[in-house]
Order: structure tokens, then C-alpha cells, then sequence
């Protein structure tokens, strides 16, 4: 049950939007009404049954239909709660923090469905319908978020904690952890001449003089614009703050007043052309083309013999991967050995399929210790050539404290938060008013929302 509840409550913020907006198609096919409530806040038997049909449309059902829902509608009964609590405690949210979240979910909605027209049409609603029927769902999202986050922010682990709660794992709940590698890398980032430059610098220019005469921002940026990410959005960036964006972006966009378009800003992404749309106190909303200067041949082709040469070197044993690493690797990750970092985990440890499958082509034809010879890598539309190391890989194996001390560090930490959260469940029902309505009061509950 309990894996089953941390499941609900790691989908639940999506999963809820989407069944928001649903349930306005649908709510017609179900006969709707109170079931329960906790303080003022209510929950409705469509938030239980929309709920239920986005987690079964994701094969995520676990058991009967009845005890599914039974474990939705407890998932819901503590949300409400941590809502209530919030209200309690004053907690609040800004009108532009609401917006700016529900920017951030609209981008995610987008890029799920591929485009704004899809989205729109898989719903049957306008953008700006969708985003208004979603408002107050954000807010109350935000605010439980908020008040999870009060409960759970002290919460720290040592590591007697960590070994005394592995010892007392049976062994049948030890986790399996499959094989695992650990990755480095060396990137030589070819040199883009200036004539490649001046030939995007040229094209922007050319965009401008078009907008001056007529022509449409946001058609342009669809139409010419490299940044995947804003491109299909007509190149809106959604609503951001200084520190979010490139420096030398912000100084040019931040300048900008409505509908004006800035000179031509270079950043490490390449060149840009900014429109502002909107200024919201501290928040800006922009549009923006960018173009890539491309490598030419040549310089691509040096940076491939420059690591062959280096891959040459590790191979005789008179260069170490790590020294390579300091010496000669242009990307960033030379400041902690060249090692790939799992943005999952947050350590260097990737499992097969957290891989990207085109590293993974080159890395499992390595032994350990072994360096690849160069592969051409296209990254947010820039090109390098890379050299790939395997520092290990593990065999598929029980967890033990000595090689996964990391992640059984975590399992640890998450299982005192949720002992916590179970605590203060247990003493906020003491002093909350909470009704189920008969529909729900059959089902078999971890915490006793019902008193007698």
C-alpha cells in the first residue's frame, strides 16, 4: 500500500490537471456529488472516477477497480488536508507565481501533445479556456506543495540511520539493482569560423528588416528559428525572472518595452533576435529566433583528428583518461573527471536504460577502462566530436551498503519524511473535521479518517 500511495502522490499533480480538464468534457456521463470532506475543502466522486481513468489509460492499475479508487479517493483526503492545513497556516501565492507555474505546465502540455493546435483539439478548448479552468486547481497544487514541504524540510538522515534501516529491511523488500556503468567523456568543441558567423548574423538581420515591413514575429520564428523548445510555440518563452535566462539575453530582453525587437544578442546558444510581449512586475514574457552558426568541414574534421590522437595516447598507456580529461575536454564536466552525471540521481551511476541509446551503442562494445574512438555528437544544435571511457559496470545485484550506499541513503531519507507525514496525519485528524460520505466509508484505510 504504501508503495502504491507514493506513486499517487508523485503522479498526482499531473495526473490531476489532466483530469481537470476531462472531467469538464465528461462530467455530463457522470452523476456527480460530495464524498467526501476535509475543514472546507470537498471532493467530488467525478475527481475520484477522472482520476481513476487517467491512471488506468497509463497501466498503472493496481488491483480492483473499488480498491483503486478506495486508494485515490485516500490520496485526495490527504491532499485536502495538507490544503486545509495550508489555509490554516496562511500560506498564500502570488497571482504571477500561479501564472508562472501554469506557463511552465502549458509548455509541458504543449510539448506532450506536439503541438498548441493538438492540445486544443484533444480537449475541444481554447489555450486560454484550458488555462482558466486549470487556475484554481494550480493554486491549490502550490499551496499543498508548500505546506509538504513545512513538514518535511527538517527532516535529515545519518548514516547509523541509514545502515540501522537497511538492517532492518527483510530481505525480500532489499531492492534489486541492476547493472550499472559509469561514464566519462572528452569533447573537443570545433571552432566556428567567422564567416559562418556572419552568415546567421546576416539572416537575422534579414528577419528584422521583414518585421519592420510587415511580417510576423512568431510566423518567423516557426518558420527559421532553431530552438527546438520555443520554435512550435512561435519562439514564446513563457514568463521569466532575471537569473533564468543567459546574461547577456536578460540585459537585452529586460530592456525591451511591448512589441519591440531588440538588435542582434549573441549568447553560448548563438545568435538571437528578442521580441517582448509582456512585463509582469518582476516577470517578462518574450519571443525570440535563434540561429546556430554551423561548423564548416574543416574545423569539424580537426577536432576529429585532434581526439584520435588522444584516444591514441590513453590506448599506449602514455596519457591517463583523467589527466585527457583536464587537459584537453572543452565541456564543463572536466571539473569532475569527465563523468557523466545522471540528472536522475544526481550521482554517476546510469543504469542501461537511463542511457542515451546512441552513447550506449558505443559504450557497451567497451571493457572496463576502455576509450572509444570519436563520435560525432549533436547537442542543442551544436556538433563536437566526443571520446567515450567506461570507468565500470557492475553486475545486476541485491543492494548492499558498501556499493549502493547512495541510493539506499535516499530510500532511507524518504521513508523517515513519509513516517513524518504519517505523523502529522495522525495529529491534524484530531483537530480537523473531516466526512465520508457512504459511498467510501467501506474501504479499508491506512490512516482512521473515520472517528467513531
Amino acid at each position: 500500500m504504501k508503495v502504491l500511495r507514493n506513486i499517487l502522490i508523485l503522479i498526482a499533480v499531473f495526473v490531476l490537471f489532466a483530469a481537470t480538464l476531462t472531467a469538464r468534457a465528461q462530467r455530463d456521463s457522470i452523476i456527480d456529488g460530495i464524498v467526501g470532506i476535509v475543514g472546507g475543502n470537498v471532493i467530488l466522486i467525478s475527481d475520484i472516477e477522472n482520476q481513476y481513468m487517467q491512471i488506468r489509460s497509463q497501466g498503472m492499475i493496481q488491483g480492483t477497480a473499488p480498491k483503486m479508487k478506495c486508494q485515490i479517493f485516500e490520496n485526495m483526503l490527504f491532499q485536502k488536508l495538507l490544503l486545509h492545513q495550508a489555509q490554516v497556516d496562511s500560506l498564500s501565492v502570488t497571482d504571477t507565481q500561479v501564472e508562472l507555474e501554469m506557463d511552465r505546465r502549458m509548455r509541458y502540455f504543449i510539448s506532450q501533445a506536439g503541438t498548441p493546435e493538438r492540445l486544443e483539439e484533444h480537449f475541444g478548448k481554447s489555450l486560454l479556456e484550458i488555462k482558466n479552468e486549470l487556475r484554481d486547481v494550480i493554486k491549490e497544487s502550490m499551496l499543498t506543495e508548500q505546506e509538504q514541504q513545512k513538514i518535511t524540510k527538517d527532516v535529515t538522515i545519518t548514516p547509523a540511520e541509514v545502515k540501522t534501516f537497511f538492517r532492518k529491511l527483510p530481505k525480500d523488500s532489499i531492492p534489486l539493482i541492476n547493472s550499472e556503468l559509469e561514464i566519462g567523456f572528452i569533447m573537443k568543441q570545433p571552432l566556428i569560423g567567422e564567416a559562418e558567423k556572419q552568415a546567421s548574423k546576416d539572416k537575422l538581420k534579414g528577419f528584422k528588416e521583414r518585421f519592420t515591413k510587415g511580417d510576423d514575429f512568431s510566423t518567423l520564428a516557426v518558420l527559421y528559428s532553431e530552438d527546438p523548445g520555443s520554435s512550435k510555440q512561435g519562439g514564446e518563452l513563457g514568463m521569466f525572472k532575471r537569473g533564468e535566462m543567459r546574461p547577456e539575453f536578460e540585459a537585452a530582453a529586460f530592456k525591451l518595452k511591448p512589441g519591440e525587437v531588440s538588435d542582434i544578442v549573441e549568447t553560448e546558444d548563438g545568435y538571437h533576435l528578442i521580441q517582448m510581449i509582456e512585463r509582469r512586475g518582476e516577470y517578462i514574457n518574450v519571443r525570440h529566433i535563434l540561429l546556430q552558426p554551423k561548423v564548416s568541414p574543416v574545423n569539424l574534421n580537426k577536432a576529429k583528428v585532434s581526439l584520435d590522437s588522444i584516444s591514441s595516447l590513453i590506448q599506449m598507456k602514455k596519457l591517463t583518461f583523467d589527466d585527457a580529461v583536464v587537459r584537453y575536454s572543452d565541456d564543463p564536466s572536466k571539473n569532475n573527471g569527465g563523468l557523466m552525471i545522471n540528472q536522475q540521481t544526481g550521482n554517476s551511476k546510469f543504469e542501461s536504460s537511463q542511457v542515451d541509446p546512441k552513447i550506449f551503442f558505443v559504450i557497451d562494445k567497451l571493457k572496463v577502462g576502455e576509450i572509444s574512438s570519436p563520435v560525432l555528437t549533436t547537442d542543442r544544435g551544436k556538433q563536437d566530436y566526443r571520446i567515450y571511457y567506461l570507468k565500470s559496470r557492475t553486475n545486476p545485484h541485491k543492494a548492499n551498503l558498501e556499493e549502493d550506499y547512495a541510493r539506499i541513503q535516499l530510500i532511507a531519507l524518504e521513508s523517515k519524511k513519509m513516517n513524518m507525514i504519517d505523523e502529522w496525519i495522525t495529529n491534524k485528524l484530531n483537530t480537523t473535521y473531516v466526512a465520508i460520505m457512504d459511498d467510501f466509508r467501506n474501504c479499508t484505510f491506512q490512516r482512521k479518517w473515520i472517528k467513531n
